[in-house]
Formats: C-alpha cells, sequence, structure tokens
C-alpha cells in the first residue's frame, strides 16, 4: 500500500522497462508516421512529443503511443502487448520510403516517477525536468520525457539499459502495476489494451487530444472525419463511481430508468476513496445527462454514478 499511497499523495517510481520502445530513422520517418497516425508529425520539433492513435483503414485503433522527436530519430513509446504489432503494421506500409524501425524494448529501460509531488521530486533527485508536458531533455546517453498514465503529470527517463544504474530515487518509494492501475483508474484516466481497443472509434474514447483537429489524409481518418462530421457518437468512455466495495466484472451492464445505459470497461476498490471507481462506455444521452444508474444483476441493487 505503501506505493498506492505515494503515488495518489506524494510520489512513487514505476518501472515501465517493458513498454515498447521503437525508434524511427531514415530521412522518411516524420513522413510516414504523420501518414499513419491521428496527430501531426510532420511539423512535431525536435524536443517535443505528442500522443496519437493508429488506426485500421476501418477507424479502429490498433495502437497508441507516444510521439518523440529526438532530433536524429522518432520514438513510439507505447504498451507492451501492442508494440510488436504496432511494428508490422508500419513495415507493410514501408515501400520505397527511407525509413527503419528498431525495437529497442529490451536495450533500453523505461523509469517513471509520478503522482501530485512528481516534478519536485524527480528534481531532487537530480533529473532533469521539461518545462512543460509534451517536453522532453537530454540526460546521459538518453531523454527524459514529461508524461504521466496515472495522473496529471510526472516525468519518464529513457535510458540505454547498461546507465540503469545513473538513474537515483532517493526517498521514492516504488509503485507496482496494480498500484498504477488503480490511481489512473482514480483519476479516470484510460489505458490502450484494458479501456480503449480495437473494438472502439477515436471519439468514443474521448482521447481527442491525440487527433489533430486540421490534419490532411492519413490512415483512417475518413471514418473519424464522418463520425465527426454526422455527430454519430453512440457511447463515450466515462469515469463512474460505484457504491459498493465489490467491483463488478468487465462487461457487467449499467441500467438508468429500466434500460441499459451502458457496459463496464474496468472497475477496482479504492481504498482511497472508500467506493468502487472505474471507467465505462455509457450511451451518448445518458453521459451527459448524467442519471442514477444501477449495476445490473446486484440484489439489493448497486448504484453507480457518472463523476
Amino acid at each position: 500500500m505503501i506505493g498506492y499511497q505515494a503515488l495518489r499523495t506524494t510520489a512513487a517510481w514505476l518501472d515501465l522497462s517493458h513498454r515498447g520502445k521503437l525508434r524511427a530513422i531514415g530521412e522518411d520517418r516524420a513522413r510516414l508516421l504523420h501518414a499513419m497516425s491521428t496527430n501531426s508529425i510532420a511539423d512535431l520539433p525536435a524536443g517535443r512529443a505528442t500522443y496519437a492513435f493508429f488506426l485500421s483503414a476501418q477507424g479502429r485503433i490498433l495502437a497508441d503511443a507516444n510521439v518523440i522527436n529526438t532530433g536524429d530519430a522518432l520514438w513510439l513509446d507505447t504498451e507492451p502487448e501492442v508494440a510488436e504489432k504496432l511494428r508490422e503494421h508500419l513495415d507493410r506500409y514501408i515501400i520505397a520510403d527511407d525509413v527503419e524501425l528498431e525495437d529497442k524494448t529490451s536495450e533500453w529501460v523505461e523509469i517513471a516517477i509520478e503522482g501530485p509531488d512528481s516534478i519536485e521530486s524527480a528534481s531532487q533527485a537530480g533529473w532533469p525536468v521539461p518545462a512543460q508536458r509534451y517536453a522532453i531533455e537530454e540526460w546521459h546517453s538518453g531523454f527524459v520525457l514529461r508524461v504521466a498514465s496515472t495522473g496529471p503529470d510526472g516525468l519518464r527517463a529513457f535510458l540505454p539499459a547498461e546507465q540503469r544504474n545513473l538513474v537515483q530515487l532517493p526517498d521514492i518509494p516504488q509503485g507496482d502495476a496494480a498500484a498504477a492501475r488503480l490511481v489512473r483508474l482514480e483519476n479516470g484516466l484510460p489505458r490502450y489494451g484494458d479501456e480503449v481497443t480495437e473494438r472502439y472509434l477515436v471519439q468514443e474514447t474521448q482521447q481527442l487530444q491525440a487527433v489533430h483537429p486540421n490534419k490532411g489524409c492519413y490512415l483512417g481518418q475518413e471514418i473519424v472525419e464522418r463520425v465527426r462530421s454526422r455527430g454519430q457518437v453512440h457511447r463515450l468512455l466515462t469515469p463512474i463511481r460505484i457504491q459498493s466495495n465489490e467491483p463488478p466484472a468487465p462487461g457487467t451492464k449499467l441500467i438508468a430508468d429500466g434500460k441499459e445505459a451502458g457496459e463496464i470497461s474496468s472497475a477496482l476498490y479504492s481504498p482511497g476513496l472508500g467506493e468502487v471507481v472505474g471507467l465505462a462506455y455509457i450511451r451518448t444521452e445518458p453521459a451527459h445527462s448524467k442519471p442514477e444508474m444501477m449495476v445490473a444483476g446486484t440484489e439489493p441493487p448497486v448504484r453507480a454514478y457518472i463523476r
């Protein structure tokens, strides 16, 4: 519980070295990733990063990534279970392009410091602190990116594995995957592979920071634009709270006014909040009106609310 409490109230460090780390080099690297992702890569300056989705031609979300421009390369920092799928997906579209994709997952470490006091704690530990979110600073033979997955702010250090001992973390407790998952659900933050999958369209996830509003053609754009222009969004990924200490299983339905209002994607009991927190895909109308809901199959009825 020490790591959990630190993540939500002060700061904790996380070993994220298992995350996928793809490095794109070659003169056409920006052109390729710009054409394959939902955000703008062609004008991404050195020293900056952006968050993007990679879509199928049918507009389904194949993967997400932090796309990082280090000047000499573009890095894709992605979830571990989709790294190989993303590499193969991009490889299929490299025809006459001067692009090479290198999988650096096993060669580089990725260490995060997250939590409300993460920036101060990292600075005290000797980390360089980028001035704003999605900015990077060089560090040793790697770099530090200002980004977080469990809350609003944090840092990630990317270094060659042989420099792991250069990362000093004095007086900062370690958080594990279970603590990180619980805190991100408390903060209503989704993860690709859990709440965001190929089943869903971009607008349904409500993660529109991944989409550049005025970008030209990219794979899957036609579907994204069609949904936007017609307003055909039937469900929205929404943070919920449930008045219980027993989290319902993923797929459990939520009922409002006697009708199905949504479906739970993830839920966990939060000791800090004294109730279950989670994320659910809620039908558009109740997502906006925020009615009291009931968890299907519970007796006596368990109440659920949109946060």
